[in-house]
């Protein structure tokens, strides 16, 4: 995730990072360039069309199909922004829900074994989902006193999770913890399974093909039109408005596209694995006092 200081406006003007829309779109708006430039060389060149031509009336066209083009755009950037924040919430209910785990289970427990096996299997638990929602390896992830190699042909988490419960139904059996004890930490361990599950319906449900395909269209329909009528006004200078238009709104979705996965790879997304380092630092800690 991209860490930056939201008062510096320069920076943000002047820098263009990785993941940079503009670096994404330079062979796009160079193509873009060069058919504008054509269609203003045809139509004041060639065609020596004038300002009486019907082509220029083209432009109040756009001005309708512009205003309908920015509500889809602001909606799908609202509703990929969406995705990214409930992701961002769930991850912060597991660091929440490690801690108050953690919390309790030091308080509950004496025996150091046990002690051993909950400071590593909480914080292998976001561990092992970080890595599971990027799809990357887990198979060979050994993980200390856990005694457990995740297989990647099973589902990660679920065996981190099965491990937990298991540990604590045995506490319960052998009367390390009461009744009462094992009913008010089964919230928190449920709570995981829970948040993996609403990770995994952000991951795995993406926008509606036809709803992403038809922005893509209109927004390709909208830009190669565009010189049609604004050469008449514009003349040759229509070459870099029409570019900077396409940048604009090709940069809206490509932002939304971006974000509305947050458990990826991408400069954007979510910080996971900093997240469960972080899990892991506190579980410990809370282990050792």
């Amino acid at each position: 995730m991209v860490q930056y200081n939201p008062k510096d406006w320069l920076t943000f003007i002047f820098r263009f990072h990785e993941s940079a829309t503009f670096r994404q779109l330079i062979p796009m708006m160079i193509l873009i360039g060069l058919y504008s430039g054509a269609i203003a060389y045809l139509e004041i060149e060639y065609w020596q069309l004038s300002e009486n031509s019907h082509v220029k009336n083209i432009p109040l066209l756009h001005t309708t199909v512009g205003f309908v083009l920015s509500l889809l755009l602001a909606y799908r950037t609202n509703t990929a922004y969406e995705r990214w924040w409930e992701g961002r919430k769930l991850w912060g209910a597991l660091v929440n829900n490690s801690r108050n785990l953690a919390l309790k289970l030091s308080a509950y427990l004496s025996d150091e074994s046990d002690r051993n096996f909950f400071k590593n299997a909480i914080p292998t638990y976001a561990a092992v989902l970080a890595e599971h929602l990027a799809n990357e390896e887990v198979s060979k992830m050994l993980f200390d006193d856990l005694d457990l190699n995740i297989d990647h042909q099973k589902h990660s988490p679920n065996q981190v999770a099965k491990l937990l419960f298991k540990r604590a139904n045995d506490l319960y059996t052998s009367g390390k913890i009461t009744g009462d004890q094992f009913y008010i930490i089964n919230a928190e361990l449920q709570s995981f399974t829970d948040i993996c599950g609403a990770c995994e319906r952000i991951k795995n449900t993406p926008i509606p093909y036809s709803y992403s395909a038809f922005i893509k269209k209109f927004i390709f329909f909208y830009i190669m039109t565009l010189p049609f009528g604004y050469v008449f006004s514009l003349g040759y200078y229509v070459i870099p408005v029409v570019v900077f238009i396409f940048y604009v709104l090709a940069s809206l979705e490509l932002i939304a596209e971006e974000i509305e996965d947050p458990f990826g790879d991408d400069k954007n997304d979510l910080p996971t694995k900093k997240m469960a380092a972080n899990i892991k630092k506190h579980v410990e800690e809370l282990f050792h006092s």
